[in-house]
């Protein structure tokens, strides 16, 4: 058995079934297309489509293969535990959609073990569903000794999607790593929980179609999906028994032990740490690089659970520094030949992630303030196992560092409690994950599939025509289909052909009409409920339409107009924008509307308005230049040959459309735009916003509204002229001298008022009286002052009254009773303590408060009880 590099196996799985018939297809996105899924996790999503029969390949193609880049996160806790778990990994998978089927893969899947791989055959072994003995003959046939192949039951070896539909046995392959790694039983054999035989591939024969009674109905195309683990198979061909001394991970385990002067292997807390450090590194920086940014919730909560773990474990070991880029550099090094993604995003990646870092350092001390908080609060000696799971799951504390901190105070965390809040959130990430799994094989429901099963995907001829005759091809109403739609119904037209564009990639539908001679239905807007699939939204005013009808489709051509305009503007922004704040930024989210324009985009912090101003000059600059903006279709691998830009975390087919904006700008667009940039007019920037970390938007307008827009800006600074008596320009100059000499005033008041404040107060100062201890005290009522000015008058009586120790005030302030005492450190040594005076007073006024021994103070709800607190404190002291 050949040693083989991670990158060796990867080639030869996809060169080997390309040779088979397979067209090579690249990666999916992490964010699946499929609205149902939170990540993609298996190779199969991308295909969903062609296993539904709703696309096809072409000839002379039999199925396809790929490495899916896959990301999990069910058991988040259990990841580093051991050498298998990771949360992002590398799936290879070869699928068939009705042409290939268990005799062609069970010999395929043998000879790249034996033949390719090398795999000793004598180490090989294969399980099959219970009832599958069609798949153990083929087994026999190509050699495999018989007590080599053990059957499972259901749970082990029959896939299904959920309760119905497509559904099948599987067959897997083991490598038998030895009887070292066994349990010593010798009942040991596939399936066992113990280390010997290592499950590599996985066969998924879909040839069902689950019933409601529980029967199984043959489908009428039999399907492959399969999936290698490329890290578990690469710890295999290079003789190691963790995916974590693989090349790739060790490579990263690496940056590790040298950032931390550690070493893996000579401690096992350690090496969990730097074990989380390499995968979760991994996982960041191809979320990232495929559009997924921190948040609270969805991708982005994943995301931020998963760095931030990363983070705590670096902190564990010592780095107390932002460190996670280091392992981005290692990772674009080690992986971006084949990932283009995490090349031409690696300085987003490296933002994003240094910006984390540092605010996950201020939320490191939340997590402290909240434990201080909780430990100082507690009645016993064990901290609640709820408590320590918020530490956990909102601020990132590992249980470890909870039960440390907790014992420095000698207190105990309630770890029997903390696991039972574990548990719930397992359940609940494994009752999704089951979802999802579920989600991934229905479909995307309702009748617009079925019309496109029927019908085909609708021709759009929009680039080119804002007219065109069609022929109707279904009529929905309330969610079901129908033959005709009356004068009056709302409803849904689908056509064989149309120019109106439906809404996506951030641009809005297209409105208009659909006419024939003897019926007319209002277009409100343009949607694709299924891709491919348009559907023209309509209220029909007169007449009758019915399916088969051929129509005369119209769009609203001068909003058409003004919504190219706003979108080619968008791309004008985005140059703009990146030529100014750098080439982390990328469009991450957009609306394209006639009357206005919407830009999402990564930064790291808010942009200044002289860079707005930057910005909005060199996109009118490219405006007025008039240059000319054309398109054209290419493969997606060209296109990025090219440098053509992608859109941050759009996902893209096979054929892709290119805007090329003449001499500067060259994205991927489907949408549609003017044919040269002067008939945007010119563009204005009317807000610079934050919409999440690492994320702002600007909105604009364009052409009209731009105008509209500064013509309203002028309408109002003649009118705020006009108030001030001054010309136009010289409005700013004049509220500026208004607004000094307003503040002028106010501080004149403001000495006035407590010039007065402090004459009232001097007035008191002959009731001074001798405590108890010695000191001189002066207890008071005072009206009207808030608790500023009572401190000030602390700090008053101080300076005017010779020897004055302490101070009890009591004011009342807009119906609400206020209280201070005060003393100096003299006072304090004697026996005076102002947060014990305080404690005992507020009651009287229905309130608390504390503070230190040399100062406290108080609010109530009972102003009457003002005289009661002052003598309570006269009690006390005197």
């Amino acid at each position: 058995m050949q040693y083989m590099t991670t990158a060796e196996i990867r080639e030869k799985y996809l060169s080997f079934f390309e040779e088979k018939g397979c067209k090579r297809m690249p990666s999916s996105s992490l964010i699946p297309d499929d609205p149902s899924l939170l990540l993609t996790s298996a190779g199969m999503v991308q295909f969903k489509p062609y296993f539904l029969q709703q696309k096809h390949l072409e000839a002379p193609y039999i199925g396809t293969t790929t490495v899916q880049k896959c990301v999990r996160t069910n058991d988040i806790d259990i990841i580093g535990t051991t050498g298998r778990h990771l949360s992002f990994f590398e799936m290879l998978g070869n699928f068939s959609f009705g042409e290939y089927f268990k005799e062609e893969m069970c010999a395929w899947a043998y000879e790249f073990s034996t033949e390719v791989l090398g795999l000793p055959a004598e180490r090989l072994y294969f399980t099959v569903f219970e009832d599958d003995d069609e798949t153990i003959e083929i087994w026999k046939a190509l050699g495999v000794p018989e007590n080599h192949i053990s059957k499972l039951g259901e749970d082990d070896n029959f896939w299904r999607a959920g309760p119905t539909g497509p559904c099948g046995p599987c067959s897997e392959i083991y490598f038998d790593q030895g009887e070292e790694f066994g349990c010593g039983s010798p009942d040991c054999a596939p399936g066992c929980d113990c280390d010997r035989f290592l499950e590599y591939w996985n066969c998924v024969f879909t040839q069902y179609d689950g019933q409601e009674d529980g029967t199984l109905a043959p489908l009428p195309k039999k399907n492959i999906d399969t999936g290698m683990g490329l890290e578990r198979i690469a710890a295999i061909m290079q003789g190691v028994q963790s995916n974590y001394e693989t090349d790739v991970l060790r490579s990263l385990v690496s940056v590790g032990e040298r950032l931390t002067g550690t070493v893996y292997g000579d401690d096992g807390a350690t090496d969990l740490s730097l074990r989380i450090m390499a995968d979760h590194s991994r996982a960041v920086t191809f979320m990232i690089a495929d559009g997924i940014l921190p948040s609270n919730e969805g991708r982005g909560y994943v995301l931020r659970r998963l760095l931030r773990r990363a983070v705590m474990k670096g902190h564990l070991l010592g780095l107390d520094k932002p460190f996670l880029n280091e392992y981005v550099d290692e990772i674009v090094r080690l992986m971006g030949h084949v990932y283009p993604e995490i090349v031409e995003n690696r300085e987003l990646a490296r933002r994003v992630i240094l910006s984390e870092e540092e605010r996950f350092g201020a939320n490191l001390r939340q997590g402290r303030a909240f434990l201080d908080e909780a430990l100082a609060q507690l009645e016993g000696t064990v901290l609640p196992g709820e408590q320590a799971f918020i530490l956990h799951d909102t601020y990132g504390f590992p249980v470890e560092i909870t039960s440390e901190l907790a014992d420095e105070r000698g207190i105990q965390v309630d770890l029997d409690g903390f696991e039972v809040c574990m548990n719930e959130q397992r359940e609940r990430a494994r009752a999704a994950n089951t979802k999802d799994a579920e989600a991934a094989w229905s479909t995307y429901g309702g009748v617009m599939s079925d019309v496109l099963d029927a019908t085909g995907p609708t021709e759009f001829l929009g680039y080119e025509n804002v007219e065109a005759d069609a022929r109707i091809v279904a009529l929905v109403r309330d969610g079901e289909l129908v033959d005709a739609l009356e004068a009056g119904d709302e409803g849904r037209i689908v056509l064989t052909r149309t120019p109106f564009y439906a809404e996506k990639g951030g641009q809005v539908g297209d409105i208009g009409c659909l006419e024939t001679p003897d019926a007319a239905a209002r277009v409100t807007d343009t949607q694709e409920p299924e891709k491919g699939l348009i559907a023209h939204t309509v209220v029909v005013e007169n007449g009758r339409f019915v399916t088969g009808q051929d129509v005369h489709a119209t769009i609203d051509a001068a909003r058409r107009a003004r919504i190219c305009r706003n979108h080619t503007a968008t791309h004008i922004l985005h140059w703009a924008l990146r030529k100014v704040l750098g080439d982390h930024v990328k469009q991450a989210g957009s609306l394209v509307a006639p009357n206005r324009l919407r830009f999402d985009f990564t930064h790291y912090e808010a942009v200044a308005p002289e860079q707005i101003r930057e910005v909005e000059c060199l996109a009118n600059e490219k405006i007025m230049e008039n240059h000319l903006v054309t398109y054209y279709e290419t493969s997606l691998d060209e296109a990025r040959k090219k440098g053509v830009m992608a859109l941050f975390g759009e996902k893209y087919g096979e054929i892709v459309r290119v805007l090329d904006i003449e001499g500067f700008s060259t994205e991927l667009c489907g949408g549609t735009h003017v044919g040269a940039t002067s008939e945007i007019g010119f563009v204005k920037i009317t807000t610079e916003t934050s919409v999440g970390a690492n994320l702002r938007r600007i909105e604009a307008v364009t052409s009209f509204d731009a105008l509209a827009y500064a013509n309203s800006i002028e309408a109002e600074l003649k009118e705020t002229a006009s108030s001030l008596g001054v010309p136009m320009f010289d409005v700013s100059e004049r509220a500026a001298a208004n607004v000094r000499q307003l503040k002028d005033l106010n501080a004149k008041m403001k000495f006035n008022r407590e010039t007065m404040a402090a004459n009232d107060l001097a007035k008191l100062f002959d009731y001074v009286a001798e405590s108890k201890q010695g000191y001189r005290v002066l207890i008071a009522e005072v009206d009207g002052f808030d608790a500023g000015q009572l401190r000030n008058g602390w700090d008053l009586a101080r300076a005017r009254v010779e020897h004055l120790g302490a101070v009890v005030f009591a004011s009342v302030k807009d119906d609400r009773p206020i209280l201070l005492a005060a003393g100096t450190p003299e006072a304090v040594e004697a026996g005076f303590d102002a947060g014990s005076v305080i404690k005992a007073i507020a009651p009287a006024v229905k309130g608390g408060g504390g503070g230190k021994p040399t100062m406290a103070q108080a609010g109530g709800k009972d102003a009457s009880g003002v005289k009661a607190a002052l003598q309570t404190a006269r009690d006390m002291l005197l």
